[in-house]
């Protein structure tokens, strides 16, 4: 029997590698179920190469092009953020792979976790904005949660085998992205076109830029609080320009364990697929050759204020993250329509998060109104 997804945000990044690793081992994998945001031309394509059971544009504008364009098959169109909800939960998926940018992943998790499905975690801010409850719900509904970023997936990748050993330290690598070494005075007139030039992965608009603030590294910090079961003290960020090591864990004893390989989505993407088996793979091998040097160097958080108040947003607890997540989301939008400097960014989320209100234990109700309410914050700011 092959292994039924569905895969969320099926036309960025992560869903494209996604189907290109379906497509590699098509004996292993069918797609039940694509999602899309606005993509509407590059969904119609993967639902005719793939021909899924269900198809859902979440632009409801988009769907009398996507249903006519369709009308030939047998393939049932849906559109709208409920729609996605309620796909997830269909009895033949096996595995919903969440790769859904920002906030709008969290719904459909939660319904996907609610009906007993596997969870291939690519949309961090579900956990940074709910991290509490999602694991709740995952361990009340005995539900796996396979993270599908490579410097989760390399952490999980050293767990395996550890015997339940205390995990003493994560160190978590980052590229530093491309303003690393740019001097601060610089960073104030960067244009967007910079900074979505990253020197080693090729990711959708979005996270290029947060990996450009460094927020993506604080987003990965609460991520990897919520699924290793760890403090933010005991989780360390380690700048690797290579991109090499993907992340490491240190033991009790003093031992680290570290995960390598050329940097390549598709990896990560396929072990969540098939754990606890590995998959052979065509990606190219590391040639340690052509990196004869490895570096590492601590981040600056002076000039990434955003990772900084990553770290004071999960100290605080609460809904803080959520106002974090809500603030960036809002002055990532402005900088890529050149409505707001880089530097200007990390202002308006400061401000954002002393000015939304604080519950110490949210529910997802609270969440909901905490969202609605940074966003409005932040706009106004800008």
């Amino acid at each position: 029997m092959k292994r039924q997804l569905a895969i969320l945000g099926s036309t960025g990044s992560i869903g494209t590698q996604a189907l290109e690793v379906v497509k590699e081992h098509s004996d292993l994998f069918e797609v039940y179920a694509l999602t899309a945001n606005n993509q509407v031309e590059l969904l119609i394509n993967q639902a005719r190469r793939f021909m899924p059971e269900v198809v859902v544009i979440a632009n409801e504008q988009k769907y009398p092009e996507l249903k006519e364009a369709l009308e030939d098959l047998p393939i049932k169109v849906w559109a709208g953020s409920d729609a996605i909800a309620q796909v997830v939960q269909s009895s033949p998926i096996d595995m919903v792979l969440t790769a859904m940018v920002g906030y709008a992943g969290l719904k459909p998790t939660i319904a996907a976790i609610k009906a007993g499905k596997a969870i291939a975690l690519a949309n961090k801010e579900t956990l940074v904005v709910a991290g509490e409850l999602i694991m709740d719900l995952a361990k009340k509904y005995d539900v796996p949660i396979l993270p599908v970023d490579s410097e989760h997936s390399a952490i999980f990748q050293c767990l395996a085998g550890s015997y339940d050993n205390p995990v003493e330290k994560i160190l978590l690598t980052a590229s530093g992205g491309p303003f690393r070494t740019t001097p601060l005075k610089e960073l104030v007139s960067v244009t967007k076109e910079q900074a979505l030039k990253h020197p080693n992965w090729s990711m959708g608009a979005k996270i290029t830029i947060d990996s450009a603030s460094m927020i993506n590294k604080g987003f990965e910090m609460i991520e990897a609080k919520w699924l290793f079961g760890v403090t933010p003290e005991q989780i360390q960020i380690v700048v690797h320009p290579q991109s090499i090591i993907h992340s490491m864990v240190q033991f009790e004893d003093g031992a680290i364990i570290a995960q390598m390989g050329t940097p390549d989505m598709k990896l990560p993407i396929a072990y969540a697929f098939s754990f606890p088996k590995r998959m052979k793979s065509m990606a190219p091998r590391l040639d340690f050759a052509k990196y004869p040097t490895l570096t590492f160097e601590e981040p600056d958080m002076e000039r990434f204020r955003n990772l900084a108040y990553a770290f004071d947003a999960v100290k605080t607890g609460g809904n803080m993250p959520c106002i974090l997540n809500a603030a960036n989301e809002i002055v990532v939008a402005a900088f890529l329509q050149d409505r707001i400097g880089f530097l200007q960014m990390s202002d308006v989320i400061e401000k954002t998060m002393q000015a939304a209100n604080f519950i110490q234990k949210p529910s997802y109700e609270d969440y909901v109104a905490t969202d609605t309410e940074a966003r409005r914050i932040a706009t106004e700011l800008l």
